[in-house]
């Protein structure tokens, strides 16, 4: 599957706002019947589109009041340390995000935590152990504006 028809992309945009439809919701809301339906979305699934299925679970009713923007600086820039780095982050339960960067920094994360001491903790304890790690920079959210938000997909209906 290499391009969207405007009912893949109805497809998309559906699940996107509630992944939890049944096939013959889904179905309804764009258009088609229950088996072509079920059909474009197990494609879309297969050709990697769909990448899976989650809960969204909001952080602070489950006790992490904390989200931190962690910029971690690289003592060196070599393939095999940065690939290490990043295999070490990959694991940490608590980074939520992690991105390489351009500009200053080498990664930037999204950290969550229960309060600031426990974030404070676990910066020493962990992030500033994790292989060559130069320096750290962290920001905290005071307040999410938007987050987890549908991505956009009104360019590929050209």
């Amino acid at each position: 599957m290499e391009t969207l028809d405007r009912y893949d992309l109805a497809i998309l945009q559906e699940l996107q706002r509630d992944a939890r439809l049944t096939n013959a919701e889904l179905a309804q809301r764009v258009g088609l019947s229950a088996a072509p339906c079920w059909r474009r979305v197990r494609a879309l699934e297969e050709s990697g589109f769909i990448r899976g299925y989650r809960a969204e679970i909001d952080r602070h009713k489950i006790g992490l009041g904390v989200l931190a923007f962690v910029r971690l600086d690289a003592e060196r820039s070599r393939g095999d340390l940065t690939r290490a780095m990043e295999e070490a982050i990959a694991r940490i339960p608590e980074v939520v995000s992690c991105h390489y960067i351009s500009g200053t920094g080498t990664f930037e994360l999204q950290v969550v935590a229960r309060d600031l001491d426990s974030f404070s903790q676990f910066a020493r304890t962990v992030l500033l152990n994790l292989p060559n790690v130069k320096d750290m920079h962290t920001s905290f959210s005071l307040g999410e504006v938007k987050a987890g938000g549908a991505l956009p997909l009104a360019h590929l209906k050209a």
